[in-house]
Order: C-alpha cells, then sequence, then structure tokens
C-alpha cells in the first residue's frame, strides 16, 4: 500500500511504493485524496489548500482560465430557455451585415416619398433644419437603444417592450409601450398590404395597356389578396435571421425607387405655376396645425426603433465581444445610406414641384401627375413593381414581433415549442387578420397622423427616459440634462402632433366608408 510522507516539512507530496521508490503524487491525489488534505492541514494549518509543485503552476492556470470563462458565462447567458423557442432569438448567429440589411430595409420605405410634402409648408430653410435635427435625434436614439440592449448584467433585452417594463415596470411599461409597438408592427403590415395591392394594380394597368386587356377586370380587394397570399407564403420563413437575404432586397428595392423617383423628377421640367413660398393659411390655427403635421411627416419618415433591440438580440454577445459593437457599425452603414436617400429626395422633389405637391402618394403621384405623359411606361412600371417587392419584404420584417408574440403564448401554455403546423397556422391566421382590417377599414391611413402621433414617443422620447431609469446618470451631468431634455421635448411633441390630428379631423373630417377600398 502506497504512503505518504513529508519532505523537509513543505507541502509537496511524494508517495513511497513497496518496492522503496519515491514519486510525486499525482495532481488528482492533491485535490481528491483525505490522506492528503489532512497531511496538509496538519503542515500548513494557516492554508490548508495552498500546493506549491511544479503541477500547481498549469493547474491554476487552467482553473483560473475556466472561472474567466464561467464568469463570462454567466453575465451574459442567463438566458429563458423559452428564448431558444421563439423566432427572433432562436438563431443567434447574426453579424454587422444582417443588422445593416435589417435597419437598412426598416428604416426606409413608401413613407419617405411625402417627405417633401413638408417643405411646402416649411419652406427651405426650417424644412432642411427640421429634417437634419430629426436626423440627428433619432440617430442618437438608437444609439440609447442599442446600448441598453445590455445594459443590465446577465440580461438581454431584445423586445422593445422587455426594456419598457424593465424601466418602467410591469405596468406602467406594457401601458406605455404596448399599444405604440403594436401598431408600428402591425399597423405597418395593415397599411403595407394596402400600398402593396395598390401598387400591383397601377403595374398591372401600365403593363396592361392594349385596348384588348382590361386592366379593371380585377379589383382592389382582389389585389390585396394576391398581395397577402405572397406575404403570407414568404412569412413561412422561420426566424429573423433567415429572412437577411429578403431584409437585402428590400432595402435595394426601397433604394432604388426612392433614388429612381427624385432623379425623374429633377431631370424633368418643373411645371408651371410652381412656388416655394410656404403656403398661406385662412388662420392662425390651421397654420400651426400644417407645421405640426409637416413635423409629424419628417417624424414618421424614420421608422425602425420598435425593431432594433430585436435584430440586436440576433446576434452572439459575450464579455469581450459586446453585441453592440456590430450593431452600431451596422446600424452606421445602414443610416449613411438612408441619408443619402433621404435628403435628396426631400430637397429635389421640394425643387421640381414646389406647392405643387400632391397631398396623397407625394413625390410618386406628382411624377406620374406632372411627367406620366413623358415618361416611358418601362420605368413607371418598374417603379411600382420595385415598391411592390419593397412592401413585401418589409411585411417579413415588421410581422416578426407579431409572430413572435403569438408563439410566446402558445409556448408558455405548452411549455414546448411550436410545432410547424402550429408556427405556420399562426402566420397564416395574421395574414388573413391584416388583410380583414386592410379591406374592412380602408380609412386608416387618415389616422396614421393621430395613431401616429402616440407612437412617436418609441422613437423620440423612451429611449432618453429608460436610459434615465436604467442607466442612473449622474444628477445634473451633461447626459442628465440631454436625456431629459429630449425626453420631454419628445412627449411635448407627440401630445401637440395629437392634438393637432384631432383638430384637423374636427374641422376637415375624414370620409369613412366601411368595406369599400378604393
Amino acid at each position: 500500500m502506497s504512503e505518504v510522507v513529508e519532505v523537509n516539512s513543505s507541502p509537496v507530496m511524494i508517495i513511497k511504493n513497496p518496492s522503496g521508490t519515491e514519486s510525486p503524487a499525482p495532481p488528482y491525489q492533491l485535490t481528491r485524496s483525505p490522506l492528503i488534505l489532512d497531511t496538509v492541514n496538519q503542515t500548513n494549518p494557516k492554508s490548508p489548500f495552498a500546493v506549491i509543485t511544479p503541477l500547481a503552476s498549469p493547474m491554476k492556470k487552467a482553473v483560473k482560465s475556466m472561472q474567466n470563462y464561467l464568469e463570462e458565462i454567466g453575465h451574459l447567458t442567463k438566458l429563458d430557455p423559452q428564448e431558444d423557442w421563439l423566432p427572433i432569438t432562436e438563431s443567434r448567429n447574426g453579424n454587422a451585415y444582417y443588422a445593416a440589411f435589417h435597419t437598412l430595409s426598416s428604416g426606409i420605405g413608401i413613407q419617405a416619398l411625402v417627405l417633401p410634402l413638408a417643405f411646402t409648408a416649411l419652406g427651405w430653410t426650417w424644412g432642411i433644419i427640421s429634417l437634419s435635427l430629426a436626423f440627428v435625434w433619432q440617430l442618437y436614439t438608437l444609439w440609447l437603444l442599442i446600448q441598453l440592449h445590455e445594459s443590465v448584467p446577465g440580461t438581454r433585452y431584445s423586445r422593445y417592450l422587455m426594456l419598457s417594463m424593465a424601466a418602467f415596470g410591469n405596468k406602467l411599461g406594457k401601458l406605455l409601450a404596448l399599444l405604440p409597438t403594436m401598431y408600428l408592427s402591425g399597423g405597418t403590415c395593415v397599411t403595407l398590404i394596402m400600398i402593396g395591392g395598390a401598387s400591383l394594380k397601377i403595374f398591372f394597368q401600365i403593363v396592361c395597356s392594349n385596348p384588348t386587356c382590361n386592366a379593371n377586370s380585377i379589383t382592389i380587394v382582389e389585389w390585396y389578396i394576391v398581395f397577402t397570399c405572397s406575404a403570407v407564403i414568404l412569412a413561412q420563413l422561420p426566424n429573423l435571421n433567415s429572412i437577411a437575404g429578403v431584409s437585402l432586397i428590400g432595402a435595394t428595392t426601397a433604394v432604388t425607387y426612392c433614388t429612381l423617383t427624385w432623379v425623374l423628377s429633377v431631370t424633368k421640367n418643373r411645371p408651371n405655376g410652381i412656388s416655394y413660398e410656404p403656403s398661406e393659411t385662412k388662420s392662425d390655427i390651421t397654420k400651426i396645425c400644417s407645421i405640426l403635421n409637416a413635423l409629424g411627416i419628417i417624424a414618421f419618415a424614420f421608422r425602425g426603433h420598435n425593431l432594433v433591440l430585436e435584430i440586436q438580440g440576433t446576434m452572439p454577445s459575450s464579455l469581450k465581444h459586446p453585441s453592440r459593437l456590430p450593431m452600431w457599425k451596422g446600424v452606421k452603414f445602414s443610416y449613411l445610406i438612408i441619408a443619402c436617400c433621404l435628403f435628396p429626395l426631400a430637397i429635389g422633389g421640394y425643387w421640381a414641384y414646389g406647392n405643387l405637391m400632391p397631398t396623397n402618394g407625394g413625390i410618386l403621384s406628382a411624377l406620374d401627375k406632372y411627367h406620366g405623359h413623358d415618361t416611358s411606361k418601362v420605368i413607371l412600371g418598374l417603379t411600382s413593381l420595385l415598391v411592390v417587392i419593397n412592401s413585401l419584404t418589409s411585411f417579413q420584417l415588421y410581422a416578426m414581433p407579431v409572430f413572435d408574440n403569438l408563439e410566446f403564448r402558445y409556448t408558455s401554455n405548452q411549455n414546448r415549442p411550436c410545432p410547424w403546423w402550429v408556427r405556420m397556422a399562426l402566420r397564416v391566421f395574421f395574414g388573413c387578420l391584416a388583410l380583414f382590417i386592410a379591406i374592412a377599414f380602408p380609412f386608416l391611413p387618415s389616422l396614421a397622423g393621430l395613431i401616429g402621433g402616440i407612437a412617436l414617443p418609441v422613437t423620440l422620447a423612451y429611449p432618453c427616459l429608460m436610459w434615465i431609469t436604467i442607466k442612473k446618470p449622474e444628477k445634473y451631468s451633461a447626459m442628465w440634462y440631454l436625456n431629459w431634455s429630449l425626453g420631454s421635448l419628445g412627449m411635448i411633441l407627440s401630445i401637440l402632433l395629437v392634438l393637432g390630428a384631432i383638430w384637423t379631423i374636427v374641422t376637415q373630417g375624414i370620409e369613412i366608408h366601411f368595406f369599400k377600398p378604393q
């Protein structure tokens, strides 16, 4: 039987074998054998676990490396297993390229085409100043949201509603963020069905210009159905990362038709009677409402803040490589392209049409109204087709939070991931619901100013207030003043836009017609 002996009163352990030979004790005996621990305790009672041997150094490094790894994992991967079942977070292999594709696709769209209309009320100077300030403001709040994604050790806020509840409390957080985020997701999908269906009809009318072809044989409701069926089929892609290629296509089409419309408008002759003076109004209240409406158009041109946390949630993250770094790289690249699209579109469109800009459809309607006769049908048809493709791809991105919420309800009740047929059924159900709303309430775009004013704090105000609540910057510091000022100003602007929208509805009225889309 082996015997443990002590050498020079040192805790180095030597095993004397029955044959008389001596050898160092194996590493596992230094930590596992009770006999060894007893000997060490007798030798060095003040430090019973101190082992100084040539073998201890690599062991110590290995233990320390394992401790650092466990600390890192424990800091950032305290994830709910349910996260792996939901479409937003089930795949975490995203990167800066995916972030750029998603951000660009969600940040630019058909709403940008009405930007020149804001200049008709603000004029050149205030129009450019307002657009520039809004761009910087929303880019700053986007940066805040990216930083807040992992603001609490061990937690990743991969949904806007989660961050709102963490900042303001469960009840108040839901009250403030649930309706706006659901409108910005589900309401946008309804609007995309209307835009996509109408653009499909226009494209068909351009292509089917032959007298023998009856372009009006298909109603607008049938075009809505065609668009929705296409969107639902495309929506069967499982998760947010899987639609990165779809977002790339959507971003490309949006940049193309935005650039195409303002380039065509600038290169054509300007219509007669053009003026750049702000439109005159009958009363001061009407003038104030028109200014508020213009500010609302500029504010609504920047969208996608309700999706930025979801996009960042698809990325891997660690202490050494936090997700905020590739996310911010992707956002900076995408917003450079967005700026190169929106500013020429707003300035060039206003230069081309001035106060003759149509109130419905923006620069696209102006191009058709004033230059439809001298513009190639190929170009007009291509523009309509690009709008359709962009609407289809944007539908996938904005519907993903709705899909995620529906599957969250299922997995919470069943405590298991959604089978493929349940996931498919949920997405078909949402597509049918959005189609029904688009057909039943075709006047919803007339309420866009009112509902958009309610949702505006998601972009301009809540991120600033959430930063103060979670990060708790030093009182009266620069960040404290900046975020309180921007948060308060964003809430005031939201209230003014809602009041202006209500005043416009009361004074001008809206045409309400159920189940009669036009």
